[in-house]
């Protein structure tokens, strides 16, 4: 699919791909084994380069621009495998506060566009293949406001999120679309306490757990057990996302790959000589072009507003976990022993792309929506 960039999104990759240049190496990536809070300098200047504001209002400050614009510049980000809570913040933080009250709009957006502002989406569950309706974490609903007990698994960015948007089932039964509810939470409130993890691509995140959580009900966003719409589309825009970042992810797989097979030499020959090897790197090439096809596609329905849109976001998440799988395999098996080791990039990116194939469900699991979604 052929996708011509306009020139406030050529500007956007641009820029993207200049900070990429000056802030990303593998070095960085073989440091990042201790649990370290991300330097608030190098937020600020995600804020002043403008890219906390591409998806929101200019009435809140923001530049007005949509899911496109958050695409052609996650996967200019994801060139260089920067390990920032973008999708977790903006994506989807900001998502939800899109459908907060206004006065929450009005007083949170502003905060988060100026870097003053993280969030963290907290929906995984323990023991439980994602999807909204497997959501169990009970929120008991009293007069003044909703109770939350429970724990949540694998939350990105939710050890240093400032705000929590959780999702609870206030009523109904596990399996049940109806009875949802998502709040707005402060991270620091008393009873909750989180415990910081790396994951295995060296993101951070945290298990929070909550215990007699008391959030005031003007912190519901959306109506009370009428939360799963609102979610779906959220999730649908950071599916999106996360594809668009590890499709810039998977394009470096595949040019250091055939970059390699030039200089890597076997019998007094490179290795790219080798039939056999040609032929792999060209399967290479084609599931690139399907999946980056496939990103396009979704992007441009969900832009669009199509109908077939849900559907294709599952068909981009299916392949990203099926067609990246090749990428990141033959890339391995290329590069051979060393493609395993923390020397090269193609083990970071490979993890990248591991670890993002079961971020909010599996290429299994999306396969199965997709089919489900057919007319």
């Amino acid at each position: 699919m052929n996708f011509q960039m306009n020139d406030e999104q050529q500007m956007l990759a641009d820029s993207a791909r200049s900070f990429v240049r000056a802030n990303s190496d593998v070095e960085k990536h073989r440091q990042n084994k201790q649990l370290v809070k991300l330097d608030a300098a190098t937020w600020q200047q995600f804020a002043e380069l403008g890219w906390l504001a591409v998806p929101f209002e200019e009435k809140h400050g923001g530049l007005g621009l949509g899911v496109t614009e958050t695409m052609v510049l996650l996967e200019s980000l994801g060139e260089g495998l920067i390990m920032a809570p973008y999708i977790a913040t903006v994506v989807m933080g900001g998502g939800f506060l899109r459908h907060a009250r206004e006065l929450v709009q009005d007083e949170k957006i502003p905060a988060l566009i100026e870097g003053k502002l993280q969030l963290a989406f907290a929906a995984e569950e323990y023991e439980r293949v994602f999807s909204l309706e497997n959501t169990a974490m009970s929120g008991e609903v009293q007069d003044n406001g909703i109770v939350l007990n429970g724990t949540k698994a694998c939350v990105l960015n939710g050890d240093q999120a400032d705000l929590l948007v959780v999702l609870v089932r206030t009523e109904g039964a596990v399996g049940d679309r109806h009875g949802l509810s998502l709040m707005l939470v402060d991270a620091n409130a008393e009873g909750i306490e989180r415990l910081p993890h790396r994951t295995v691509d060296g993101r951070q995140g945290a298990e929070v757990r909550f215990s007699n959580v008391l959030v005031p009900h003007e912190f519901l966003i959306g109506e009370l057990n009428q939360a799963a719409d609102i979610a779906d589309s959220v999730l649908q825009e950071a599916l999106l996302a996360i594809s668009a970042e590890c499709v810039g992810s998977l394009s470096v797989l595949l040019e250091q790959t055939v970059e390699y097979s030039k200089t890597r030499q076997q019998f007094g020959v490179p290795i790219g000589k080798f039939q056999a090897l040609q032929h792999r790197m060209t399967d290479m090439f084609i599931a690139m072009e399907q999946t980056r096809s496939l990103l396009l596609a979704a992007t441009l329905k969900t832009a669009e507003g199509h109908k077939d849109a849900p559907r294709a976001v599952h068909a981009i998440k299916a392949q990203l976990g099926r067609g990246g799988r090749k990428i990141v395999q033959e890339a391995i098996q290329i590069h051979g022993g060393m493609g395993m080791t923390d020397e090269l990039g193609v083990g970071h990116y490979a993890k990248r792309v591991t670890a993002a194939d079961g971020m909010f469900g599996n290429a299994d699991r999306h396969l199965m929506a997709m089919a489900a979604a057919r007319p």
